[in-house]
């Protein structure tokens, strides 16, 4: 009986010839691998499956190879059984083999380490047998490397270089000698796809030319064929030129492909190497290589989609990503759609100006109702631009009787001020007449645009408010009279940028710690208040807060008919009088699309993102006013008729005032009906010390309050006194038409032609495609049957859509751009790019005057610098007094 495993096998050894020696040995590898599994895995196992795993491998060694077997255990100690490596005793040398079988392949591989009782290797040896070719030889240094590629062989034989051979790829992807293609794109596509399921990038190389200049010979090969120039280090320091810190990925790898033109005007393999001298990228790596990174069609309609609503590379990224479950499926990286951006831009380049005017004028030929206007300077440069397509136009007809015009900045890279035409529609929300960019805000670029606007719309809007801007107030007075036989523009200033300015100008003590804002306020925002009462309150106040001598207070006080509302009572004004909520809410919502560093092309593609937006939140409104009916909170029928006439928002208005007519009117005196006309005289018990005048027929009403001429909402004491005669009707003399629901129906102004808008069509068919695809996946979900016939099913869509050749069928990069953002203008450029311009309101002018409240809040927000040695603020250590004491 054998005392020991050695003892045992010696004996089996002798006893045991051929087939059962190799079938015994077989076993005792077999118990090894189950016997690692039971204690790194915890995954126990049969006798049977012992057995029919090593007759298993033993079948295929025999098919690898023809040699004959030969083992010896005469080096065997009781240790070599242990799972980790242990150093063998001073003097002698321990020797580790191991061994890979690539049924795929046909091939196996054999290796084997040496190490001293310090762990270092001294030599090493390995070999790769390929039944039906050469073996393939490599020579390696003796240190072996911790982690190899899965994906490919590695072989060695002396100690100078080691060789790599792809594995795990069929023979349908391999190239194969004396196989044709049509062309070297598809040549270059296959061998491209090949390297990417081998895990290395490939490049194009050498080519040779016949008398007519025909490509004979093409060779594609290893991107890390080759070697970089050595270049020293006293030679890089010795140069004054500050170079990158790049690393270098040429190692002279000779894999490569060899095409050769024959007669029949194709391309066949005429060599082809595929042993590489380098390691090949694992699977985790794969996604990094060139040839799993390109910007496909529907990637780049992505970043540019993205790019309109202000979402950057960054975070287009991420959401790319998330909508392919994973990094590695975008097909790109971070700076490949960072430098996408980078070719559109540079794409557009100089061109700029040209290519924008080219494309109202497309926009002009497909819809005459398109308006544009342009002009240049000296030197052929755009200075000033308008523009208004059919719906805004259609909507100015609506809703364009009070106007408000206010200037943002930084919406482009070269400083034009964007100044957009705001108004109030039907739900109450803000809506765009009209937009320009201007180089500068004088009076003339002002003045211009105003004739503009009013050539473009045919009449000029009643009211216009805008800020204390000098330029606008010369211009408004100058292009928006009546000397060219229009009704004259009312000039209003904007009440809220005025009311910012009380802090700044009077001081925060007196603004906010005593009462002067609140008394102020009750005379500047009312609405119910004479002229006479105005006046009257604001002297008071200003005698009792010794406020006579202001000089500021006073200026404002002048032009008070253009910013109270007590001097513009029977204008209408339709919510823009305070502006708060209209221009520079304006400027807000454009903010969230528009970006300093915007090209005009870019800023035209966002501003229609933007447009988009905001038509598409009025067709929702739209939708719900005409779809539901609001809780109705009275018995008084007028409330029904006015929930079917009213838009959604003004319905709920017009109900408050319908609720105080019925709870907070109190009639003091009611006069006999004359002509059907009843006058009332009625008081607000939230309004003291106020009678309000009505006179009120069945079909009409008139307050003194002036609440429906101001804007366009019938005012609470009307409907008193229409219930106190028992009118049950909205009167359609107190609906306008800007109010109701059908306000934009029946237009003069046609739509714009969708023929111009092909790449829009395009890109919604992409991202429907995608979709769909998507839900296929999730059908498919984990079941590998599943999703093979998916996979199957896509490569045989791409072989007969595209051919084999290039992304898109042959639609090149530039052709891509050019569908996006547009054509690039023939011949010779006749509108140049914008001077960068510096105008008042630009933070980035370096000239330009800061207020000393901006000063206070620029110098808050920087670190308080102080003393190392005693903490104060008000020095520093070089001028400590304590330091100076203890000199």
């Amino acid at each position: 009986m054998a005392q020991s495993f050695q003892e045992w096998m010696s004996i089996a050894l002798q006893q045991h010839r051929g087939e059962e020696i190799l079938n015994l040995c077989m076993i005792c590898w077999s118990l090894w691998k189950y016997r690692n599994d039971i204690v790194w895995n915890q995954k126990g196992a049969e006798f049977v499956e012992v057995v029919a795993s090593a007759i298993q491998v033993l079948d295929h060694w025999k098919n690898a190879q023809d040699r004959s077997f030969d083992s010896s255990f005469r080096f065997m100690t009781l240790t070599d059984g242990d799972v980790h490596w242990k150093q063998p005793q001073e003097g002698t040398i321990k020797v580790n083999t191991d061994a890979a079988l690539f049924e795929d392949s046909n091939c196996y591989a054999y290796a084997m380490v040496a190490r001293d009782h310090r762990g270092s290797s001294s030599c090493g040896d390995s070999s790769l047998v390929n039944r039906g070719c050469d073996d393939v030889t490599s020579v390696a240094s003796g240190n072996v490397p911790s982690s190899r590629n899965e994906e490919s062989v590695t072989s060695y034989s002396d100690v100078r270089e080691r060789f790599y051979l792809p594995v795990n790829v069929t023979d349908v992807s391999k190239p194969n000698i004396n196989q044709s293609f049509q062309s070297l794109d598809q040549a270059f596509v296959f061998y491209k796809d090949y390297g990417r399921l081998s895990s290395f990038d490939v490049r194009k190389g050498t080519e040779k030319k016949d008398a007519f200049g025909t490509i004979t010979f093409k060779h594609y090969t290893c991107s890390k064929e080759g070697s970089n120039e050595f270049r020293s280090i006293s030679d890089s320091n010795s140069s004054n030129v500050k170079r990158r810190r790049t690393a270098s990925t040429r190692c002279c790898c000779k894999a490569k492909i060899v095409l050769k033109l024959n007669k029949d005007r194709q391309y066949f393999v005429f060599k082809f190497d595929e042993v590489h001298n380098h390691p090949l990228v694992d699977e985790s790596g794969r996604q990094f290589l060139r040839s799993s990174r390109e910007m496909t069609v529907s990637s780049r309609n992505f970043v540019f989609d993205a790019a309109k609503v202000n979402i950057g590379c960054s975070k287009a990224y991420g959401l790319m990503k998330e909508m392919v479950g994973g990094y590695s499926n975008v097909g790109a990286t971070l700076r490949d759609f960072r430098n996408f951006n980078r070719d559109l831009k540079e794409y557009v380049g100089e061109r700029d100006g040209q290519m924008l005017i080219d494309k109202f004028k497309v926009f002009q030929e497909s819809s005459s109702s398109f308006y544009y206007a342009y002009e240049l300077d000296e030197a052929g440069r755009l200075t000033k631009l308008f523009w208004a397509d059919a719906i805004s136009r259609r909507n100015f007809e609506v809703y364009g009787d009070a106007v408000s015009f206010d200037a943002t900045f930084d919406t482009n890279k070269y400083n034009m001020i964007f100044a957009p035409f705001t108004g109030v529609d039907k739900h109450e929300k803000c809506i765009t007449f009209a937009a320009c960019l201007l180089s500068k805000e004088d009076v003339t670029h002002y003045k211009w645009v105003f004739d503009q606007f009013s050539t473009c719309m045919g009449r000029h809007p009643v009211v216009i408010v805008t800020d204390q801007c000098p330029a606008m107030k010369i211009a408004v007075s100058s292009s928006l009279s009546s000397k060219n036989g229009l009704v004259a523009t009312k000039h209003r200033l904007c009440m809220w940028h005025i009311m910012q300015k009380f802090p700044i100008k009077l001081g925060n003590r007196l603004c906010k710690e005593t009462d002067f804002m609140e008394k102020m306020k009750k005379y500047i925002w009312s609405t119910h208040l004479e002229i006479a009462d105005f006046e009257q309150g604001w002297e008071a106040v200003i005698k009792e807060f010794n406020l006579e001598n202001d000089k500021w207070l006073t200026d404002m006080y002048a032009i008070r008919s253009l910013w109270i509302p007590a001097f513009f009572r029977d204008e209408p004004m339709f919510g823009l009088m305070r502006t708060t909520s209209r221009s520079e809410s304006e400027n807000f919502f454009f903010a969230q699309f528009h970006r300093q560093a915007d090209t005009l092309c870019e800023f035209w593609l966002r501003f229609q993102s933007a447009m988009e937006r905001q038509r598409n939140e009025t067709k929702r409104l739209d939708e719900e006013s005409k779809s539901s009916f609001p809780t109705t909170l009275s018995r008084w029928f007028i409330e029904d008729d006015a929930a079917d006439l009213f838009t959604r928002t003004v319905f709920y208005r017009v109900q408050e005032e319908i609720l105080a007519a019925c709870l907070d009117m109190q009639i003091k005196r009611m006069s006999e009906e004359i002509d059907g006309v009843t006058n009332f005289e009625i008081k607000d018990v939230k309004v003291k010390e106020k009678i309000f005048k009505v006179s009120v027929s069945k079909d009409h009403a008139v307050c003194s309050c002036k609440k429906f001429v101001m804007c366009g909402i019938v005012c609470r004491h009307s409907l008193c006194g229409m219930k106190q005669i028992g009118v049950t009707r909205f009167p359609r003399s107190l609906l306008l038409n800007r109010w109701s629901k059908i306000a934009d129906s029946g237009s003069s102004c046609d739509m714009i032609s969708t023929d111009y808008l092909k790449m829009e069509n395009v890109s919604l068919k992409l991202m429907n495609i995608w979709f769909d695809f998507r839900q296929v996946l999730n059908k498919a979900g984990l079941q590998m049957e599943a999703l093979e016939f998916v996979h199957k099913t896509v490569k045989q869509l791409g072989s007969e859509v595209g051919g084999g050749c290039t992304d898109g069928g042959g639609f090149l990069k530039k052709d891509h751009l050019a569908s996006l953002i547009g054509d690039q203008p023939q011949g010779e450029i006749t509108v140049l790019v914008p001077n960068v311009s510096k105008n008042k309101g630009n933070y980035f002018k370096s000239t330009r005057l800061i207020s000393e409240r901006e000063k206070a809040i620029t110098k808050s927000k920087k670190r308080i610098r102080k003393c190392k040695e005693c903490l104060a603020t008000t020095h520093d250590s070089r001028t400590c007094p304590k330091k100076k004491l203890q000199k």
